[in-house]
């Protein structure tokens, strides 16, 4: 296992203790995607980066190709939206975005999606290790979480600044797994694209693709998804015949 920064090292540790569920850890751990997975953010997301590439002047981009990038970090989104583009303008696209997608949840407010906040606290009294891995940045985790009322039941949050190597590459689950202390055998990664069922894949783990965000079941099935749910509510059954 590779010796990763240690600075949010047994933060879901201690809030697991505290509120007496420490001798249930070998429930497992469950890592969850965010955008399309727990949260309902695809308008947010695809009308942000609709609205910055007409700011900055780029060729415009349909709905359906600014959902594609959805749980890439933001420089891969527009590397991907726009393959030719200058490196050194990733960072004002990216700086755009962040500060266009802040001023519109003042009036595009992302929800949970349906059933997530009563499945998440099932698995959390059941003694499941919930946290997340996502693209989006820590600061913006912790406050959308916190809006959706489901950050009780999360343990620790990983975002985008936290790892060197983003989605499709294991870092992120490997880094979970080292600040958690799991294993790969013990562990479920859970979500909407193809990149987070890869992470979990290259990085030793069960996977489960889920069909309600923004990948399709077919590209899941392709990526190697061990599970593929319809519902939030099935992750229960999946996970309580042991991950």
């Amino acid at each position: 296992m590779p010796s990763w920064p240690n600075y949010a090292r047994n933060q879901g540790k201690e809030k697991l203790k505290m509120e007496g569920f420490e001798d249930k850890q070998n429930r497992g751990l469950i890592i969850f995607d965010f955008d399309g997975t727990l949260g309902d953010t695809r308008r947010n997301i695809v009308t942000t980066m609709q609205m910055t590439i007409a700011e900055l002047h780029l060729p415009s981009r349909s709905e359906e190709e600014c959902a594609a990038t959805i749980g890439l970090p933001l420089a891969g989104c527009f590397r991907t939206l726009f393959p030719d583009i200058q490196e050194a303008f990733i960072s004002q696209c990216a700086e755009t975005y962040r500060r266009l997608f802040n001023e519109n949840l003042k009036n595009i407010q992302p929800e949970s999606f349906p059933g997530v906040v009563e499945t998440l606290s099932i698995l959390h009294q059941k003694g499941f290790t919930l946290t997340i891995a996502s693209s989006r940045s820590r600061n913006s985790l912790t406050e959308l979480t916190q809006n959706m009322g489901i950050a009780d039941y999360i343990s620790y949050i990983l975002g985008a600044d936290d790892v060197k190597e983003a989605k499709p590459k294991p870092e992120p689950v490997l880094k979970t797994l080292a600040d958690m202390h799991f294993n790969a055998a013990e562990t479920l990664v859970v979500g909407d694209m193809v990149v987070d069922i890869l992470m979990g894949v290259h990085a030793g783990t069960k996977t489960c693709g889920v069909t309600w965000g923004n990948g399709t079941k077919g590209e899941l099935e392709n990526a190697g998804a061990t599970f593929i749910i319809d519902r939030i509510e099935d992750l229960i059954n999946i996970v309580n015949k042991g991950i």
